[in-house]
């Protein structure tokens, strides 16, 4: 279950490239009828990714189970090439049992999805087609048209002193039941993603640098040598 959290918080966090657009939905989400909510939300979605093409964030990230219990905290980084292109890269805060490595990446180079469990010494491989479909990682390279039609998209109550964007995948096959983005000004702050299971994610960003520089070779991956791969790349 800790590990599916951890691929949940990978995926849900790339909402934060699509989402990051309540820089203009934030000053109106207190005054925004509810009649009128989702459009001004996804009109804003729209404009922020037209102008988006790179993005580099760090967090710090808690996962509670349905009790409300901390389970987990860490920590890493986010860089994203569109179009759909990114590096997401998670650290757990304290050793597991068992000691070795920590921690997982994932990476979509453009044609392959690459997910390295390091505690597991093992990489899966898919077509980034397949592996993303009705995912917020549809964000980063689909069109208007499949945003609209995979995701509800609204504003929600300010609270927390931030101002929040709802997120609803229209599927019941998605990864996440709920996601939610909170904004301080022009700045995503925080993004709480509640998954199937019952578990919260909560990822608290210290920064995001919109269109920044991204080394093109962190966006390529290669299995490290002697842990097992499961699928193939695709040429």
């Amino acid at each position: 279950m800790m590990r599916l959290a951890r691929r949940i918080a990978a995926i849900g966090a790339i909402l934060l490239v699509g989402a990051a657009t309540s820089a203009l939905t934030a000053g109106t989400a207190s005054t925004t009828t509810p009649a009128t909510a989702t459009t001004t939300a996804t009109n804003a979605l729209d404009r922020y990714l037209s102008g988006l093409n790179s993005l580099s964030a760090t967090f710090t990230q808690s996962v509670t189970n349905g009790e409300g219990v901390q389970i987990e905290s860490g920590g890493g980084k986010l860089l994203v090439q569109r179009p759909g292109r990114f590096r997401w890269e998670y650290t757990p805060a304290a050793p597991e049992s068992g000691g070795g490595q920590r921690g997982q990446v994932l990476v979509a180079d453009g044609k392959s999805l690459w997910f390295y469990d390091r505690e597991l010494s093992q990489v899966t491989v898919k077509p980034v087609e397949s592996a993303l479909s009705a995912t917020p990682i549809v964000l980063l390279s689909g069109s208007s048209a499949e945003l609209h039609d995979t995701f509800e998209i609204g504003a929600a109550a300010p609270h927390d002193g931030l101002d929040w964007v709802d997120v609803r995948p229209r599927s019941a096959e998605a990864d996440f039941s709920t996601a939610q983005l909170g904004f301080s000004g022009d700045k995503l702050a925080r993004m709480i993603v509640k998954d199937r299971l019952g578990q919260t994610v909560q990822l608290d960003f210290s920064h995001s640098e919109r269109n920044a520089r991204i080394d093109a070779a962190a966006l390529k991956f290669q299995p490290p040598a002697g842990v097992d791969v499961i699928g193939a790349p695709q040429g």
